[in-house]
Parts: C-alpha cells; structure tokens; sequence
C-alpha cells in the first residue's frame, strides 16, 4: 500500500502503547509499498523523540536503534516549496482549522491522491472531507 505517513503513525510504530490493529497493519502494508512524508516529517519525529527522552519515556541511547529502524522504511521525503506552504498549505489550515503542520500532511496527500495515515482526529476529519481516504480511522 502507498501513503501519505504522519507523525501520530509513526509514534504508534515506535511505541507499543500507542499502537492499535490499524496501525500495524500500515506498518507491514510497507512490505511491497512505500510511504511519502514532507520535509517536516523528520523535524516532528525529532522532536516527538527528544520529549520522550526528556519524560524518561526513551533513552538516549535508544535514539540510534529508532532512526536506523526508521530509515529501513520505504520512506521517501517530499520537499515542501515555500510557495505551497504559504499558499495551499496555509489556506488548507484556515479553512479545516488546523495547524499548518497538520496541514502539510492533508495537503501532500490531496496533491498525491493518496490516503492519508494519522491517528490526528481534526486531520483525519479534513481529508475524508477533501475525498480522501484516512485508512486510521476505519
């Protein structure tokens, strides 16, 4: 299977509490398909890790396991021009209320025709609005 990956997913697939049925599911659908990620997408990972070392969640330690089992995924990275953000991007985050760094995630996925997978229930809302398909959510 092909989509578009959010942050919410991918802690799922690192952290076994936060992980349901739907979301290993997405992970071994990575077998034979791939997944796509703007240029965010590492940043918001990054910083998901550091708070969870912080709240004493992960080691420091951990961090190298986590990233080399991340990069084995069919990830490929999206760059984001800065025209999309401050047009579609930004315009997407007024009209469904969401932060623009949800709203780059709807808006990959809008341009790419391709569910999108996030635990993120505003952002699920706005894609099965916009037509797509948020295999998360059921």
């Amino acid at each position: 299977m092909t989509f578009v990956l959010d942050c919410s997913v991918t802690m799922a697939w690192l952290f076994a509490d936060e992980a349901t049925q739907e979301t290993e599911r997405l992970r071994d659908s990575l077998i034979g398909g791939r997944a796509f990620v703007p240029a965010l997408w590492p940043i918001e990972v990054g910083n998901v890790l550091r708070a969870a070392t912080r709240r004493g969640r992960i080691a420091r330690s951990d961090w190298g396991r986590i990233r080399d089992n991340l990069e084995a995924l069919p990830v490929e990275i999206d760059p984001v021009a800065t025209s999309v953000v401050w047009g579609d991007v930004l315009e997407l985050a007024h009209d469904h209320r969401l932060s623009v760094h949800d709203a780059v995630y709807l808006e990959l996925a809008g341009r790419m025709r391709l569910p999108l997978a996030t635990l993120d229930l505003a952002l699920a809302s706005a894609a099965l609005g916009l037509g797509l398909e948020v295999p998360t959510v059921g």
